[in-house]
């Protein structure tokens, strides 16, 4: 008897979030065939922030899909965004991608940096 495991995305994304980075990939002609690339880096208000680019695959990476779009994580910030939601809020005050993370001990107040 074989059992079979699937694996857990690190992150996901809503499909508003989607729906805006496929929007994104379609005003910047340079981004063609590029996946959304989320990672983490120093710096920020709280130690670490969060990033978003798009890029092509590397080794190490970990590629998923969520609602057609195509989402890269590097193996260092996979352990920090694991379990991550992304969305967006398309308001005049406070719109833009959030990112809701589990393993943050402490957000800023701006929510583009946090604690490990």
């Amino acid at each position: 008897m074989s059992t079979t495991t699937i694996a857990k995305p690190v992150i996901s994304l809503t499909p508003s979030a989607a729906e805006q980075v496929r929007t994104m990939l379609s005003n910047e002609k340079d981004s063609a065939g590029k996946l959304l690339r989320v990672y983490v880096e120093k710096g920020g208000c709280s130690g670490m922030q969060y990033g978003m680019v798009f890029d092509e695959k590397r080794d190490g990476d970990t590629a998923d899909e969520f609602h057609g779009v195509g989402v890269l994580i590097d193996a260092i910030s996979a352990d920090l965004l694991r379990g991550c939601v992304i969305d967006f809020k398309d308001e005049l005050t406070g719109g833009g991608f959030k990112i809701s993370n589990p393993n943050a001990k402490q957000s800023c107040g701006c929510g583009k940096s946090f604690e490990a």
